[in-house]
């Protein structure tokens, strides 16, 4: 099976700081090659800061290590809006996320022509 993180809430996907600073730990590459939002101002890198906790949105959503941080830090990992959940879909599965009235999904990829 394969593990995928979406977002349930009705904002964009996002990571915590604190789930940004765990990816960075265990070796994530994206993580790695950004910049940490918090570095700075890291006192201020709190939960309830807006700017510092819409992190790393292009991470790859089956990355094996973006779903170890999720399920690790649980609600600790949503960032700003998010609620983050981990979903199991068999390997074969061609898979898409799909935003519905602004939640996500994971679906099975269908094919389409225009």
């Amino acid at each position: 099976m394969r593990k995928i993180v979406n977002s349930k809430s009705y904002d964009q996907f996002c990571l915590s700081h604190k789930a940004s600073l765990r990816l960075r730990e265990v070796g994530q590459l994206d993580a790695l090659n950004e910049t940490d939002p918090g570095a700075y101002w890291p006192a201020a890198a709190g939960p309830r800061e807006l700017s510092l906790n819409r992190c790393w949105v292009s991470i790859p959503r089956d990355d094996k290590r973006l779903v170890q941080v999720v399920e690790e830090l649980q609600g600790e990992a949503n960032g700003h809006c998010a609620e983050l959940k981990v979903v199991s879909i068999p390997d074969v599965v061609s898979w898409i996320i799909v935003t519905a009235n602004g939640s996500e999904h994971v679906s099975e990829q269908l094919r389409t022509w225009a």
